[in-house]
């Protein structure tokens, strides 16, 4: 079992540093889009598309506010964005009754494939 929680360690450490360099390179490739003012060309046989999407962010007293109904807010204890869009699925909440709760973070994904 030894080599076993050896390897994972050591697996672990290889993936820290591959995240690190990979957000590296991710900076400096929307970096390169940003300031050239493009969202998609190709390079070595590789195309790549910059992509921006707004994830939503929720202030925890605000959505208190919001939710009136005490047993739904037990149901997130915490405003968790994946909770929430669940329970806006199923229609236990409305999403105009948590809007004032709500503020939407633009994130850039990178896309990239291989031709």
């Amino acid at each position: 079992m030894d080599i076993n929680v050896k390897r994972y360690y050591l697996l672990k450490q290889r993936q820290k540093e591959t995240e690190k360099e990979l957000a590296a390179l991710r900076e400096e490739i929307t970096a390169y889009c940003k300031d050239h003012g493009i969202s998609e060309f190709e390079s070595g046989g590789y195309t790549l598309k910059l992509v921006q999407k707004n994830h939503r962010e929720y202030d925890d007293d605000k959505l208190y506010e919001a939710l009136s109904d005490p047993t739904v807010w037990r149901l997130l204890s915490k405003a968790d964005p994946a909770k929430i869009s669940s329970l806006l699925k199923l229609k236990v909440i409305s999403e105009e009754a948590i809007r004032p709760a709500m503020s939407l973070k633009p994130v850039h994904m990178l896309l990239v494939d291989k031709k």
